[in-house]
């Protein structure tokens, strides 16, 4: 099969910051535009899914020992969703030029002298399971260029979603929310905003037991503090001019617990308030960077939170707040799908940044390329 071949299937393979399970999209495309064809989402362990967390949120020592073994653990569990999917789908890995494997961000550090960006999932592990060459580590080659790694999305956004004469914005409610900013006249830009559903997740966890707040429900038996949430708004992060991104190494609970009154709340007014605090950033983000924006397209997990949906609305007014899936672009699986296309970009040697939503110093191939067993 050539590199640019137009038959050629790609898989894009991605665990957001929640851990909430790994996406994993299978992706043709028809002169370059990438079109999802198949899809899933593999769950986690609830142990390795543990691990992860503690080790994202810097809850417990960690030794080079246990990063080599939870990087194998990960990437193990990465070619497992990809032949998931490969099987459900009835594709079969010669029909597959290349897996694009986000992998599971860990720390997120594009500032400082020493700036870095890890992600785990042994890419070795994933091409030698699923006998496919894999594509890996996207973001260090735009941080080494200055860049912050991230947001990678936008250049997907703007091929899917873009539309001339309009200003339109895509947001991504993951872990982390961040907006693409698509310009009338055709300028990208895009960052992150701040928490989503990596807060809520984990409050929720911690205070009912359950993964995430289904529908809502937690948040809407909570009142908004309006004293906590001006505290937790007042975080220097929300402040910084683009270009700039975070993850949950900064918005963690123990973040959270720094503010004395969350404490002296009940359970289900602090998850109100930080349902609002991602509300208030988001729309706060909308109207510095895009004013004359006319619509927000949602995707991500949080476009299914029918509470937060809600106040997004309402904050965003008079923008028209909708699922990308009004457009036919499936919300659940554009990261993925997006990592599919940076797949495709390495291998045919084209760049895969935009260094207008980066900052990085210029167009940047990124990934590097593991190859399968040829025997």
């Amino acid at each position: 099969m050539s590199d640019d071949d137009a038959s050629a299937l790609y898989l894009g393979l991605i665990s957001g910051t929640s851990a909430d399970g790994i996406d994993a999209a299978l992706v043709s495309f028809d002169q370059g535009l990438p079109q999802l064809r198949a899809s899933l989402t593999y769950p986690w362990p609830d142990a390795l899914r543990q691990r992860v967390l503690s080790v994202a949120q810097d809850l417990a020592p960690f030794d080079l020992d246990a990063f080599g073994r939870l990087d194998v653990a990960v990437g193990r569990h990465f070619a497992q969703a990809a032949s998931a999917l490969l099987q459900t789908s009835g594709t079969t890995p010669s029909q597959v030029r290349a897996i694009g494997s986000h992998g599971q961000t860990v720390r997120h550090r594009p500032g400082g002298d020493e700036p870095f960006t890890l992600q785990l999932g042994d890419p070795t592990v994933i091409a030698e399971h699923c006998g496919i060459d894999v594509v890996a580590d996207f973001r260090r080659a735009d941080v080494a260029a200055g860049g912050q790694g991230a947001p990678l999305l936008p250049a997907v956004h703007a091929m899917l979603l873009g539309q001339p004469g309009r200003t339109r914005i895509v947001l991504n409610l993951g872990g982390i929310a961040n907006i693409t900013v698509l310009e009338a006249g055709g300028r990208v830009i895009g960052f992150d905003t701040g928490p989503a559903n990596g807060l809520l997740d984990a409050w929720c966890l911690q205070h009912r037991g359950e993964a995430f707040d289904r529908d809502g429900a937690f948040a809407a038996a909570g009142q908004v503090d309006a004293a906590l949430l001006d505290a937790l708004l007042a975080d220097p992060y929300f402040s910084l001019a683009p270009p700039k991104s975070t993850g949950r190494e900064h918005f963690h609970l123990a973040w959270l617990r720094r503010q004395p009154r969350a404490a002296m709340l009940a359970s289900a007014d602090v998850q109100a308030t930080l349902l609002e605090l991602t509300a208030r950033s988001v729309a706060d983000a909308v109207r510095t960077s895009a004013p004359s924006a006319v619509d927000v397209l949602v995707c991500g997990g949080g476009v299914h939170n029918p509470r937060l949906m809600k106040r997004l609305v309402q904050c965003l007014a008079p923008c028209r707040v909708a699922s990308t899936a009004s457009c036919g672009i499936d919300p659940d699986f554009l990261e993925a799908t997006a990592f599919a296309w940076l797949a495709r970009q390495r291998i045919l040697g084209l760049p895969g940044n935009l260094p207008a939503v980066t900052g990085a110093r210029g167009r940047r191939v990124l990934g590097a390329l593991y190859l399968a067993p040829r025997e």
